[in-house]
């Protein structure tokens, strides 16, 4: 029996159903996310590797510390861009995904693991509630000896560094990473400068700690002694006394000085400092928050260095 012509589908109605809309690279990535056992994409696909041991306890210890993990959308695509080969795995929540179809373009081409996961799991990735729905985790960068950094740069004609006596807040250790990236300074000096690198600290920055040197030292007070002999003046701050700080003429070369909030820098630590600056205010209030006085600072050198 012949089909009725008025029953036949219209030419578009079959081209419809024969062609359905291609999809785009972003969607195919969103589409297949790589999930606990990795697909790479057909083209970029290899012979497959032989199995991988089981890692011991110590050794997966191992692993972890030298590990770190950066949160949020500026700081991961900043860590991109600046060390992309340092990427280990990405997690990111399908959301935040079409804006860095790149980089998991980059992983899948280059056999690394990314994962979309909902926000629940990013939580106990990156132990935190404030991730930014995406985290990368990266090799550690490894921090460079106060030593070795004044000997690298000892004909610098102008440079500032910040010395930390003892401020450990992630949050403040991040936005003062980010205040010295606007700013130009060089580096921190710290005893523990792994400290820089923890997820809140990385997301705070916002990408500056990719710009700015994490620098060790054995002690502090020796340190700043090492500093003056290469050249350096030691700037510290004090609220109760000290030259205004828009009164001064701070020079081109300087570790500026930082306590935590509550006793400040140690006295022996003050008695090396060669400035004391105060920042001018109504005194309502005992001190500033130590993120907030190194942008004032930082941002007063920079203008005199202009």
């Amino acid at each position: 029996m012949r089909e009725d012509a008025h029953n036949k589908p219209a030419a578009s109605a079959w081209g419809a159903l024969k062609a359905p809309a291609k999809k785009s690279a972003s969607d195919e990535l969103l589409q297949k996310p790589w999930v606990d056992k990795p697909r790479v994409p057909k083209e970029y696909r290899q012979d497959e590797p032989a199995a991988k041991p089981r890692l011991s306890a110590e050794q997966l210890k191992a692993q972890e510390q030298a590990e770190a993990k950066v949160l949020g959308e500026n700081a991961v695509r900043v860590c991109f861009n600046e060390r992309a080969d340092s990427i280990i795995k990405m997690y990111l929540q399908s959301d935040v995904a079409p804006r860095f179809a790149d980089v998991m373009k980059f992983l899948a081409k280059n056999k690394r693991a990314y994962h979309i996961v909902d926000a629940q799991e990013l939580e106990k990735v990156s132990g935190s509630t404030h991730h930014g729905g995406i985290v990368l985790v990266v090799k550690k960068k490894q921090p460079l000896w106060l030593d070795t950094y004044l000997q690298l740069h000892k004909r610098k004609a102008k440079d500032c560094l910040l010395a930390l006596d003892g401020v450990g807040n992630p949050h403040n250790l991040g936005a003062i990473a980010r205040t010295c990236a606007h700013f130009g300074a060089s580096g921190i000096v710290m005893t523990d400068p792994e400290l820089l690198q923890s997820g809140a600290a990385t997301r705070t920055a916002e990408g500056g700690l990719e710009y700015v040197e994490s620098l060790r030292c054995d002690g502090l007070a020796s340190a700043l002694e090492a500093c003056k002999a290469a050249g350096y003046t030691l700037i510290t701050t004090s609220s109760h006394r000290g030259v205004s700080l828009y009164q001064s003429k701070l020079p081109s070369k300087v570790v500026i000085v930082f306590g935590e909030e509550m006793h400040g820098v140690s006295k022996e630590v003050a008695s090396a400092a060669q400035i004391a600056l105060q920042i001018p205010g109504t005194g309502k209030v005992e001190s500033l928050n130590v993120s907030v006085a190194a942008s004032l600072i930082l941002g007063e050198w920079y203008r005199q260095q202009q």
